[in-house]
Protein backbone atom coordinates (compact mmCIF):
# COMPACT_ATOMS: atom_id res chain seq x y z
CA UNK A 1 0.00 0.00 0.00
CA UNK A 2 2.83 2.38 0.83
CA UNK A 3 4.52 1.61 -2.49
CA UNK A 4 1.37 2.44 -4.37
CA UNK A 5 0.99 5.75 -2.57
CA UNK A 6 4.63 6.69 -3.12
CA UNK A 7 4.58 5.88 -6.87
CA UNK A 8 1.28 7.06 -8.32
CA UNK A 9 3.02 8.22 -11.50
CA UNK A 10 4.22 4.68 -12.20
CA UNK A 11 0.67 3.35 -11.92
CA UNK A 12 -0.67 6.08 -14.24
CA UNK A 13 2.09 5.42 -16.78
CA UNK A 14 1.39 1.69 -16.69
CA UNK A 15 -2.34 2.22 -17.30
CA UNK A 16 -1.67 4.67 -20.13
CA UNK A 17 0.74 2.24 -21.77
CA UNK A 18 -1.82 -0.59 -21.54
CA UNK A 19 -4.55 1.57 -23.05
CA UNK A 20 -2.20 2.66 -25.86
CA UNK A 21 -1.28 -0.96 -26.58
CA UNK A 22 -4.97 -1.84 -26.65
CA UNK A 23 -5.67 0.89 -29.17
CA UNK A 24 -2.83 -0.29 -31.39
CA UNK A 25 -4.05 -3.88 -31.17
CA UNK A 26 -7.57 -2.80 -32.08
CA UNK A 27 -6.30 -0.76 -35.02
CA UNK A 28 -4.19 -3.67 -36.29
CA UNK A 29 -7.16 -6.01 -35.95
CA UNK A 30 -9.26 -3.69 -38.09
CA UNK A 31 -6.58 -3.62 -40.79
CA UNK A 32 -6.32 -7.40 -40.89
CA UNK A 33 -7.68 -8.86 -44.12
CA UNK A 34 -10.05 -11.70 -43.45
CA UNK A 35 -13.14 -13.05 -45.16
CA UNK A 36 -16.48 -12.73 -43.46
CA UNK A 37 -19.95 -13.65 -44.68
CA UNK A 38 -21.40 -10.33 -43.51
CA UNK A 39 -18.91 -8.37 -45.65
CA UNK A 40 -19.69 -10.53 -48.66
CA UNK A 41 -23.45 -10.05 -48.20
CA UNK A 42 -22.93 -6.28 -47.81
CA UNK A 43 -21.03 -5.91 -51.08
CA UNK A 44 -23.37 -8.30 -52.89
CA UNK A 45 -26.36 -6.24 -51.78
CA UNK A 46 -24.70 -2.97 -52.84
CA UNK A 47 -23.83 -4.49 -56.23
CA UNK A 48 -27.40 -5.77 -56.66
CA UNK A 49 -28.90 -2.35 -55.83
CA UNK A 50 -26.54 -0.17 -57.87
CA UNK A 51 -25.86 -2.24 -60.99
CA UNK A 52 -29.17 -1.16 -62.62
CA UNK A 53 -28.13 2.49 -62.20
CA UNK A 54 -24.83 1.84 -63.93
CA UNK A 55 -26.63 0.06 -66.77
CA UNK A 56 -28.98 3.02 -67.23
CA UNK A 57 -26.08 5.48 -67.27
CA UNK A 58 -24.08 3.32 -69.69
CA UNK A 59 -26.87 3.00 -72.25
CA UNK A 60 -27.73 6.71 -72.03
CA UNK A 61 -24.52 7.26 -74.03
CA UNK A 62 -25.33 4.54 -76.55
CA UNK A 63 -25.78 5.73 -80.13
CA UNK A 64 -28.33 3.02 -80.88
CA UNK A 65 -31.84 2.56 -79.47
CA UNK A 66 -31.41 -1.14 -78.74
CA UNK A 67 -29.26 -2.84 -76.09
CA UNK A 68 -26.32 -3.34 -78.46
CA UNK A 69 -23.69 -0.71 -77.81
CA UNK A 70 -22.79 0.73 -81.21
CA UNK A 71 -20.87 3.82 -80.18
CA UNK A 72 -20.49 6.63 -77.68
CA UNK A 73 -22.86 9.53 -78.36
CA UNK A 74 -24.70 12.44 -76.69
CA UNK A 75 -27.62 12.22 -79.10
CA UNK A 76 -30.15 11.23 -76.44
CA UNK A 77 -29.14 14.14 -74.22
CA UNK A 78 -29.65 16.42 -77.20
CA UNK A 79 -33.11 14.98 -77.77
CA UNK A 80 -33.84 15.31 -74.06
CA UNK A 81 -33.12 19.04 -74.15
CA UNK A 82 -34.51 19.95 -77.57
CA UNK A 83 -37.20 17.41 -78.46
CA UNK A 84 -38.91 16.11 -75.30
CA UNK A 85 -41.54 18.70 -74.33
CA UNK A 86 -44.15 16.13 -73.09
CA UNK A 87 -41.47 14.49 -70.96
CA UNK A 88 -40.47 17.81 -69.36
CA UNK A 89 -44.15 18.63 -68.74
CA UNK A 90 -44.62 15.29 -66.99
CA UNK A 91 -41.49 15.93 -64.91
CA UNK A 92 -42.75 19.41 -64.01
CA UNK A 93 -46.08 17.96 -62.86
CA UNK A 94 -44.21 15.39 -60.79
CA UNK A 95 -42.01 18.00 -59.12
CA UNK A 96 -44.95 20.32 -58.38
CA UNK A 97 -46.97 17.54 -56.77
CA UNK A 98 -43.98 16.10 -54.89
CA UNK A 99 -42.83 19.41 -53.38
CA UNK A 100 -46.30 20.71 -52.49
CA UNK A 101 -47.61 17.45 -51.03
CA UNK A 102 -44.38 16.88 -49.09
CA UNK A 103 -44.50 20.37 -47.58
CA UNK A 104 -48.09 19.91 -46.40
CA UNK A 105 -47.42 16.36 -45.18
CA UNK A 106 -44.32 17.53 -43.31
CA UNK A 107 -46.21 20.38 -41.65
CA UNK A 108 -49.15 18.22 -40.60
CA UNK A 109 -46.97 15.26 -39.63
CA UNK A 110 -44.68 17.39 -37.46
CA UNK A 111 -47.58 19.03 -35.61
CA UNK A 112 -49.26 15.64 -35.20
CA UNK A 113 -46.09 14.07 -33.78
CA UNK A 114 -45.67 16.88 -31.25
CA UNK A 115 -49.34 16.90 -30.24
CA UNK A 116 -49.78 13.13 -29.95
CA UNK A 117 -46.49 12.60 -28.10
CA UNK A 118 -46.83 15.36 -25.49
CA UNK A 119 -50.55 15.96 -25.02
CA UNK A 120 -53.25 13.76 -23.54
CA UNK A 121 -56.74 13.71 -25.05
CA UNK A 122 -59.59 11.32 -25.68
CA UNK A 123 -59.06 8.89 -28.55
CA UNK A 124 -55.29 9.34 -28.63
CA UNK A 125 -54.56 5.61 -29.01
CA UNK A 126 -57.09 5.24 -31.82
CA UNK A 127 -55.58 8.17 -33.72
CA UNK A 128 -52.11 6.64 -33.37
CA UNK A 129 -53.39 3.34 -34.77
CA UNK A 130 -55.34 4.89 -37.65
CA UNK A 131 -52.41 7.10 -38.66
CA UNK A 132 -50.40 4.03 -39.69
CA UNK A 133 -53.10 2.55 -41.94
CA UNK A 134 -51.87 4.26 -45.16
CA UNK A 135 -48.47 2.63 -44.54
CA UNK A 136 -49.78 -0.94 -44.33
CA UNK A 137 -52.69 -0.87 -46.77
CA UNK A 138 -51.94 -1.90 -50.38
CA UNK A 139 -51.64 1.01 -52.76
CA UNK A 140 -54.46 -0.35 -54.92
CA UNK A 141 -56.89 -0.14 -52.00
CA UNK A 142 -55.69 3.37 -51.17
CA UNK A 143 -56.08 4.49 -54.77
CA UNK A 144 -59.53 2.95 -55.27
CA UNK A 145 -60.83 4.36 -51.98
CA UNK A 146 -59.61 7.84 -52.88
CA UNK A 147 -61.09 7.54 -56.37
CA UNK A 148 -64.48 6.63 -54.85
CA UNK A 149 -64.20 9.55 -52.42
CA UNK A 150 -63.35 12.05 -55.16
CA UNK A 151 -66.24 10.76 -57.27
CA UNK A 152 -68.59 11.03 -54.31
CA UNK A 153 -67.73 14.67 -53.63
CA UNK A 154 -67.83 15.48 -57.38
CA UNK A 155 -64.17 16.55 -57.49
CA UNK A 156 -62.62 16.53 -60.95
CA UNK A 157 -59.53 14.38 -61.29
CA UNK A 158 -56.30 16.27 -61.93
CA UNK A 159 -53.18 17.57 -60.22
CA UNK A 160 -55.17 18.65 -57.16
CA UNK A 161 -56.52 15.14 -56.54
CA UNK A 162 -53.00 13.72 -57.00
CA UNK A 163 -51.77 16.30 -54.47
CA UNK A 164 -54.39 15.20 -51.91
CA UNK A 165 -53.61 11.51 -52.45
CA UNK A 166 -49.86 11.98 -52.12
CA UNK A 167 -50.26 14.11 -48.99
CA UNK A 168 -52.40 11.36 -47.46
CA UNK A 169 -49.96 8.48 -47.95
CA UNK A 170 -46.84 10.57 -47.15
CA UNK A 171 -48.24 11.91 -43.88
CA UNK A 172 -47.74 8.70 -41.80
CA UNK A 173 -44.08 8.44 -42.81
CA UNK A 174 -43.36 12.00 -41.70
CA UNK A 175 -45.24 11.40 -38.47
CA UNK A 176 -43.22 8.26 -37.77
CA UNK A 177 -39.82 9.88 -38.37
CA UNK A 178 -40.60 13.04 -36.42
CA UNK A 179 -42.10 11.01 -33.55
CA UNK A 180 -38.83 9.10 -33.18
CA UNK A 181 -37.04 12.43 -32.80
CA UNK A 182 -39.66 13.85 -30.41
CA UNK A 183 -39.44 10.79 -28.14
CA UNK A 184 -35.73 11.52 -27.59
CA UNK A 185 -36.40 15.18 -26.77
CA UNK A 186 -35.80 16.31 -23.19
CA UNK A 187 -39.06 17.89 -22.02
CA UNK A 188 -37.26 19.75 -19.23
CA UNK A 189 -35.87 22.11 -21.90
CA UNK A 190 -39.42 23.21 -22.68
CA UNK A 191 -40.10 23.77 -19.00
CA UNK A 192 -36.92 25.85 -18.77
CA UNK A 193 -38.07 27.87 -21.78
CA UNK A 194 -41.40 28.59 -20.10
CA UNK A 195 -39.64 29.53 -16.85
CA UNK A 196 -37.58 32.07 -18.80
CA UNK A 197 -40.75 33.72 -20.10
CA UNK A 198 -41.09 32.21 -23.58
CA UNK A 199 -44.59 31.77 -24.98
CA UNK A 200 -45.89 28.57 -26.59
CA UNK A 201 -45.22 29.93 -30.10
CA UNK A 202 -41.70 31.09 -29.18
CA UNK A 203 -40.93 27.73 -27.60
CA UNK A 204 -42.20 25.92 -30.69
CA UNK A 205 -40.16 27.88 -33.23
CA UNK A 206 -37.01 28.58 -31.18
CA UNK A 207 -36.65 25.41 -29.09
CA UNK A 208 -38.69 22.46 -30.35
CA UNK A 209 -38.42 22.79 -34.14
CA UNK A 210 -34.62 23.40 -34.20
CA UNK A 211 -34.12 20.34 -31.97
CA UNK A 212 -36.21 18.01 -34.16
CA UNK A 213 -35.13 19.53 -37.49
CA UNK A 214 -33.15 16.43 -38.63
CA UNK A 215 -36.30 14.32 -38.30
CA UNK A 216 -38.36 16.92 -40.14
CA UNK A 217 -35.91 17.10 -43.05
CA UNK A 218 -35.68 13.31 -43.21
CA UNK A 219 -39.46 13.03 -43.38
CA UNK A 220 -39.64 15.69 -46.07
CA UNK A 221 -37.01 14.02 -48.25
CA UNK A 222 -38.68 10.63 -47.88
CA UNK A 223 -42.03 12.17 -48.85
CA UNK A 224 -40.52 13.76 -51.97
CA UNK A 225 -38.96 10.45 -53.00
CA UNK A 226 -42.15 8.46 -52.45
CA UNK A 227 -44.26 11.02 -54.28
CA UNK A 228 -41.98 11.16 -57.32
CA UNK A 229 -41.87 7.38 -57.78
CA UNK A 230 -45.51 6.53 -57.08
CA UNK A 231 -47.46 5.04 -59.97
CA UNK A 232 -50.37 2.94 -58.67
CA UNK A 233 -52.22 5.60 -56.65
CA UNK A 234 -51.35 8.35 -59.13
CA UNK A 235 -52.73 6.40 -62.09
CA UNK A 236 -56.07 5.94 -60.30
CA UNK A 237 -56.59 9.54 -59.22
CA UNK A 238 -55.07 11.39 -62.20
CA UNK A 239 -57.04 13.07 -64.94
CA UNK A 240 -56.48 14.75 -68.32
CA UNK A 241 -53.46 17.04 -68.38
CA UNK A 242 -52.07 15.69 -65.10
CA UNK A 243 -49.62 13.08 -66.39
CA UNK A 244 -46.68 12.55 -64.07
CA UNK A 245 -43.31 11.06 -64.92
CA UNK A 246 -44.04 7.46 -63.80
CA UNK A 247 -47.28 7.43 -65.83
CA UNK A 248 -45.51 8.89 -68.87
CA UNK A 249 -42.70 6.32 -68.69
CA UNK A 250 -45.17 3.46 -68.29
CA UNK A 251 -47.13 4.65 -71.33
CA UNK A 252 -43.89 4.60 -73.37
CA UNK A 253 -43.26 0.93 -72.55
CA UNK A 254 -45.95 -0.12 -75.03
CA UNK A 255 -43.89 1.40 -77.85
CA UNK A 256 -40.45 0.64 -76.37
CA UNK A 257 -38.61 2.77 -73.88
CA UNK A 258 -36.58 5.50 -75.54
CA UNK A 259 -32.98 6.03 -74.39
CA UNK A 260 -34.08 9.60 -73.63
CA UNK A 261 -35.43 8.16 -70.37
CA UNK A 262 -31.94 6.85 -69.61
CA UNK A 263 -30.51 10.32 -70.16
CA UNK A 264 -33.15 11.89 -67.92
CA UNK A 265 -32.47 9.26 -65.26
CA UNK A 266 -28.76 10.10 -65.25
CA UNK A 267 -29.55 13.81 -64.90
CA UNK A 268 -31.90 13.10 -61.98
CA UNK A 269 -29.29 10.87 -60.31
CA UNK A 270 -26.74 13.69 -60.45
CA UNK A 271 -29.23 16.24 -59.09
CA UNK A 272 -30.32 13.94 -56.25
CA UNK A 273 -26.70 13.19 -55.31
CA UNK A 274 -25.89 16.91 -55.17
CA UNK A 275 -28.96 17.62 -53.01
CA UNK A 276 -28.09 14.70 -50.71
CA UNK A 277 -24.51 15.91 -50.22
CA UNK A 278 -25.69 19.46 -49.51
CA UNK A 279 -28.27 18.26 -46.98
CA UNK A 280 -25.79 15.89 -45.35
CA UNK A 281 -23.20 18.62 -44.87
CA UNK A 282 -25.90 21.03 -43.76
CA UNK A 283 -27.20 18.62 -41.13
CA UNK A 284 -23.65 18.04 -39.89
CA UNK A 285 -23.07 21.78 -39.55
CA UNK A 286 -26.45 22.19 -37.87
CA UNK A 287 -25.73 19.38 -35.38
CA UNK A 288 -22.27 20.79 -34.63
CA UNK A 289 -23.70 24.23 -33.91
CA UNK A 290 -26.22 22.91 -31.39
Amino acid sequence: MKTILKNPYRIFTHKAKNSENARHAKRNWKKRNHFSMSTFILWATIFFLFIPLFVVVFFSFNESKDTNFTGFSFIWYEKLVLDSLPLWQALLNTVIVAISSSLVATLLGTLAAIGISWYKFRGKNYIQTISFLPMVLPEVIMGVSMLIFFSGVKLSLGLFTIFIAHTTFCLPFVYLMVSARVDEFDYSIIEASHDLGATEIQTLFKVIIPAIMPGILSGFMMSVTMSMEDYVITSLVSGPGSTTLPIYVYSMIRFGVSPVINALSFVLIIIICIITIILRNGLKSFAASR
